[in-house]
């Protein structure tokens, strides 16, 4: 059964987003540091030529990229990148995204988006059905605060960057009052970034 891995950069404090995100800085003020590691060396990832890594930061993100049947995301994710102009980075990737209303006119491209707005259960539910036995990934804060406390979430790829943003958007917010015990998996040292697995233990 596909399982549901949260996939982000984040912050050593925990935020995944500077203050003041929009759509001319999506990773708002002095948030770019935390996806930097992407563009951090002379490889050329094989999912996307866009991202040049070091050879450690290339093995993990294609591996993820790899294992990734479907993604959930959340409307204001979708807006502040104007839906990635149709195509996101991981290409033919189908997206599911969580939302109160369905847009007029989102952008054509390359990626199959669907608009769900009967919650995060149903999306989970209709992103599993399209990743079959791949993963699936959730690429927000929103949609895993959520997941974390429905228990939907079944594992965390984290990369962490050495810096300490103080505000912005934080990750572990509003994910309820139960205690969730996770098991590390992997912990993988790459260029300005420490990429750390866990699973969560149910």
């Amino acid at each position: 059964m596909s399982k549901v891995i949260l996939n982000i950069s984040m912050s050593l404090d925990g935020f995944i987003a500077g203050s003041n995100d929009n759509q001319k800085q999506p990773l708002g003020d002095q948030g770019a540091c935390l996806q930097a590691w992407m563009f951090s060396g002379e490889h050329t990832s094989q999912t996307n030529s866009f991202f040049k890594l070091s050879s450690i930061d290339k093995n993990v993100f294609d591996s993820a990229a790899e294992k990734a049947g479907a993604m959930i995301v959340g409307r204001r994710t979708y807006d502040i990148v104007n839906g990635w102009g149709g195509s996101h980075p991981l290409e033919n990737v189908p997206v599911f995204v969580l939302t109160h209303s369905i847009p007029d006119s989102p952008p054509e491209g390359t990626t199959p988006f669907t608009f769900i707005t009967d919650g995060v259960e149903q999306a989970v539910k209709q992103a599993k059905k399209a990743a079959g036995s791949k993963q699936v990934s959730v690429g927000t804060a929103s949609v895993a605060q959520q997941c974390i406390r429905l228990g939907l979430l079944d594992g965390l790829d984290l990369h962490i960057t050495p810096v300490l943003l103080g505000k912005g958007v934080r990750l572990f917010d509003q994910i309820g009052e139960e205690s969730v015990t996770l098991e590390s998996t992997e912990v993988i040292e790459g260029t300005g970034v420490i990429h750390v697995k866990y699973d969560v233990l149910k």
